[in-house]
């Protein structure tokens, strides 16, 4: 079992991201001695999307066809509306989701980056919450939805906006030194 500080973990996002949402757990979990690599579609830097509008560019570490879950330690989703509606329409990008979701290693999603559990088919009988916009999205994928800071069901660790970051990243944190199996740890 890794700890943080040899922890390998994966961000997947495209253009469209919510910048904080991506920059936030990257230099935390960095700061924490994490390797973070940032996974893009075609491995080409991503642009994030700054509350209103377009924001910073950030470098990616690979394209999803160099990527392979198994060498990562847990993967993070971030959302903005654009990211996780342009990722669930790429089969590479859902397959990705799902072989983390299957390998009980930690799978954490914020906002709407829950958009990918759906699209990936791993929230039936599950505990999760997102923005509330997506919410009735996770409960038509068999998800029991609620209204929390943070939900830790299994490998699976779901947020509901930049405001939840705080707690959102320390249950990244634990579940990586505990092994994913927690279940509502905050």
């Amino acid at each position: 079992m890794p700890t943080i500080e040899t922890a390998k973990i994966a961000i997947l996002a495209t253009d469209g991201f919510e910048k904080v949402e991506l920059t936030v757990p990257r230099d935390e979990l960095k700061k924490a001695g994490a390797t973070v690599h940032i996974i893009s579609p075609e491995g080409d830097d991503v642009r994030s999307w700054d509350e209103t509008d377009w924001g910073s560019t950030e470098p990616a570490d690979l394209s999803l066809k160099d990527a392979n879950a198994a060498d990562y330690d847990a993967l993070v989703l971030p959302g903005g509306q654009i990211n996780p509606d342009k990722l669930r329409t790429i089969p590479e990008a859902v397959s990705f989701v799902k072989a983390f979701a299957d390998s009980g290693k930690p799978l954490a999603a914020i906002c709407h980056g829950p958009w990918l559990l759906v699209e990936a088919d791993v929230l039936k009988g599950r505990r999760a919450t997102s923005f509330p916009s997506i919410r009735t999205d996770l409960r038509n994928a068999g998800a029991d939805v609620v209204d929390e800071t943070v939900v830790h069901d299994g490998n699976l660790i779901t947020s509901r906006n930049p405001d939840d970051l705080d707690a959102f990243v320390r249950t990244i944190k634990d579940a990586v030194e505990q092994g994913a199996s927690g279940r509502d740890a905050a």
